[in-house]
Parts: C-alpha cells; structure tokens; sequence
C-alpha cells in the first residue's frame, strides 16, 4: 500500500507544479509528463505514453485528458482522479484570481507586454510537445515519412487533418499486412 500511496503523491506533485506551468494549455508541458512518467517514475514506456496522448487527443472534450490517462497508467482509478484534480485545480484557482487583475488592470500597459511577451512561450511550449511527440512516434524512416507528409500537407494546404490521420492509419495497416 505505501507504494500506491508514494505513486498518488508523486502524481499529485507532478500535477500541481505542471498545472501552474501549462501556459498555452496542458499540450504545454507534454514533453515534462513525458519526461516525469518515462524516464523518472517508469511508470509507462515512451510507446505507452504516445498511445494515450494519441487516444487523448482523439476523444472528446480538452486536451487535459492526458492528465487522466498517465494518472490511470501509474496508479489506475485513484491515480486518474489524483493526477486530473491536480492538474486543474492549481489553474483553476490562479486563473480565477488572476483574471479579476486582468480585468482591473484593462488599459495597463503591463498588461499587453505581458501578452505579446506570453504568447511566443505557449507556441514554444506547444513545439517542444510536437518535436517530442514525432521522436517518440516515429521509430523507422517510413514513420518519419509519414509525419513529414501529414506536417507538410496541414501546413500547406487547406486539407482538413481528419484525412491525414485517416491516410496515415491506412497506410498503418497497408504496412501490418
């Protein structure tokens, strides 16, 4: 039991620290839950890891469901609650607080340095996820390819990505044959 219990507390800390981070999102600090759930606590595999941020991405609702599924992986249902509550109540309290500075700070010149300057760390944040996420993902030239294409296509055309993702899973199971 003390093992469950030090896993619900590890995943509480992570969480915490990672939900007041999570500028941009909670895509924003993928790479550190990875880097948390692979390489300190081995929780999971980096495989293991890119299937659920894949399914987290695919379901409906936020993103912040990768949350909940490393928290299932580490410790199962407690580990879930433990890691989603943690994830976002910590922002959710900032959040509230900081928004009613926000508003009473409306014409502060603060303010819109602060914006302009937080804005290029969400899609900096947001990059470092991506780079971490095709390292994981792409284990063998044809893979590479694949993303390269799918990248290429979405930032490029006006295609809609559900037919990359749909192109690629074909070709997934074009090649398992």
């Amino acid at each position: 039991m003390k093992a469950a219990g030090e896993t619900l507390l590890a995943l509480l800390a992570q969480f915490a620290v990672l939900s007041l981070l999570a500028f941009g999102g909670a895509n924003g600090v993928v790479p550190e839950m990875h880097r948390q759930a692979v390489a300190v606590h081995h929780w999971m595999s980096d495989r293991d890891f890119t299937t659920l941020f894949a399914i987290a991405q695919a379901a409906p609702g936020p993103n912040v469901l990768i949350a909940t599924l490393v928290g299932w992986k580490a410790a199962g249902i407690p580990g879930a609650l433990v890691a989603t509550l943690a994830m976002c109540g910590p922002s959710c309290v900032l959040t509230y607080f900081a928004a009613r500075v926000w508003d009473r700070h409306r014409d502060a010149p603060w303010r819109k340095a602060l914006a302009a300057g937080l804005a290029p760390v969400a899609v900096g944040l947001v990059a470092a996820t991506a780079w971490l996420l095709v390292r994981a993902a792409d284990r063998d030239v044809a893979l590479a390819l694949i993303t390269a294409a799918t990248a290429a296509v979405i930032g490029f055309t006006r295609l809609n990505p559900l037919w990359c993702l749909a192109a690629a899973a074909g070709l997934g199971l074009w090649r398992g044959l």
